[in-house]
């Protein structure tokens, strides 16, 4: 009886060790699924590029990497905001180097690409797939609401040294109990490797399931979270070289009323950032008005000496 427990043992012993050396050969073989979410994601803070940064690049790389960077802006609307539609298309839209308004229905006012879907997370995955599909050489997309006003310039400058082909997804980074994403109402910028994988996730009902039900009823970007998530794709906060956040899910004039209340020895300070790249909850005038102070209000003789400039899409009546 010893002999044979002894024998049961060493074999327990030889199984225990031959599970071990597995496990340990699977963590160096690439492509496994042994890898751990914290390996995946070593969490970083994507900021905009130093003027020391920009500075060590030849005009001639300046001038490639200004003109690679184009912007493909997925704008969600509705018929019942179509004055928010119409300020949006008048204003800061036109600076994207391709803009697709997706519409929940059918509007006779404005072209649009009407998805015929009531469910907002269904339709945003609609809006995503149709855009990923339709960008051409465009490898980065930004995603907004129809209250949102964006300074496209801006967001080019942010990505300006970063490479699409990694996945990136950026905004203003939010955490819901053990979830980080990035708030929708702040805008949300995908690298095209990040939607190519997020597209490829939508076919895994498992992973991404298309319903709103399926997924407990979480809002949209919270849901676009989730799914990114099963890719590699995790939210990363967009911030200017000082690390101020730059995508703002408040408008300017609600920014700038809290910074008078909060710090008022030093109201600018503490409101925004001179790189803000959007401001959202904007009334179609307030988007006029910026539209004015962003590209219209000029100083005479004030010159930013900016090393490079990024030029709207040809065939924009703005400049």
């Amino acid at each position: 009886m010893f002999s044979e427990g002894s024998s049961f043992l060493k074999g327990m012993l030889m199984g225990g060790i031959f599970c071990l050396v597995l496990s340990l050969l699977a963590s160096f073989i690439p492509g496994t699924d042994f890898m751990t979410e914290e390996d995946h994601h070593h969490h970083h803070h994507v900021k905009a590029p130093s003027k020391e940064e920009l500075r060590s690049l030849s005009d001639t790389e300046m001038q490639k990497l200004s003109k690679q960077i184009e912007v493909y802006c997925v704008i969600m609307v509705q018929p019942k905001l179509l004055t928010h539609w119409a300020a949006a298309l008048d204003t800061w839209s036109k600076h994207c180097d391709k803009s697709g308004f997706y519409t929940s229905e059918n509007s006779k006012a404005f072209d649009a690409i009407d998805l015929n879907e009531k469910d907002n997370w269904t339709r945003l995955r609609k809006a995503l797939k149709h855009a990923f599909d339709n960008a051409g050489d465009m490898r980065w997309f930004f995603v907004a609401q129809p209250t949102t006003f964006a300074i496209i310039e801006n967001l080019k400058y942010l990505l300006l040294t970063k490479d699409p082909s990694e996945p990136f997804y950026l905004g203003k980074l939010m955490k819901s109990g053990e979830l980080e994403y990035v708030a929708y109402d702040g805008g949300i910028v995908l690298s095209y490797e990040a939607l190519k994988r997020l597209v490829h996730v939508f076919e895994d009902k498992d992973k991404c399931p298309e319903h709103v039900g399926a997924l407990w009823g979480l809002n949209e970007d919270k849901q676009l979270a989730m799914c990114l998530k099963y890719t590699g794709v995790f939210a990363e906060n967009g911030e200017d070289i000082h690390g101020k956040g730059v995508f703002n899910s408040q408008g300017i004039y609600t920014l700038i009323k809290d910074s008078m209340n909060n710090n008022p020895t030093n109201v600018l300070e503490g409101c925004c950032s001179d790189m803000a790249v959007t401001f959202n909850g904007m009334s179609p005038n307030q988007m006029q008005v910026m539209m004015f102070g962003v590209y219209r209000l000029r100083p005479f003789g004030h010159d930013f000496h900016d090393v490079l400039a990024f030029s709207p899409p040809e065939g924009s009546d703005n400049d």
